[in-house]
């Protein structure tokens, strides 16, 4: 197999390319953001559906191997929602603070033993002749009505991880990512990557 130097990460959100930069920081692969690449419609049904699509039009758009996640939030008091609809399921055009606001609009009659919670993640890696790799990781956690910390992003202020006491928007970056959705997802997905880039 050829060794790749280059990967295009199909993201434009700085947050979760942050993250995989330091998941990925021992690799000797150059990430790259997928600036400029048409939006992917995500009309999968589940997240390794979509992060697949995501992939293979990464792979086909640089030329190169690409890796795509698709991941959101599983409520069980909302039979799994808002899922795979995580980043959009209060509108299009909405921020971070319309989105958490929705949920607990939603949540609101909700006791807190019943609000427990999952953050799911897959990743794909796309290489440029078609061929696809995909892992998952999940996060338990539960949901909190008073947004906690600064940190991450998304509903991570309102994401409490009984465990350590402190929502994900608390919880020290270095920390996160050893234990988020996204890392655990990126744990199965390193052997590939050790694979492609040595």
């Amino acid at each position: 197999m050829e060794r790749v130097t280059h990967l295009t990460i199909a993201t434009q959100n700085a947050g979760k390319m942050d993250e995989l930069r330091a998941l990925l920081s021992d690799l000797p692969l150059v990430l790259r953001p997928a600036d400029g690449m048409p939006e992917v419609e995500e009309t999968g049904s589940t997240f390794s559906e979509n992060a697949e699509l995501k992939a293979r039009a990464a792979a086909e758009w640089s030329g190169g191997w690409a890796l795509a996640d698709d991941s959101g939030l599983e409520v069980d008091a909302l039979n799994g929602g808002p899922g795979v609809h995580s980043n959009r399921f209060a509108g299009g055009n909405t921020t971070e603070a319309d989105r958490n606001a929705a949920l607990l609009q939603l949540l609101k009659e909700t006791p807190a033993e019943r609000r427990t919670a999952r953050y799911r993640a897959a990743i794909a890696i796309a290489a440029p002749d078609g061929r696809v790799w995909i892992s998952e990781g999940a996060f338990e956690g539960r949901i909190v009505d008073e947004a906690r910390g600064t940190n991450g992003f998304g509903y991570d202020p309102h994401f409490f991880v009984p465990e350590h006491g402190c929502t994900v928007g608390e919880m020290d970056p270095a920390l996160k990512n050893r234990i988020s959705h996204r890392a655990r997802a990126l744990i199965r997905a390193r052997e590939i990557l050790e694979r492609i880039c040595r």
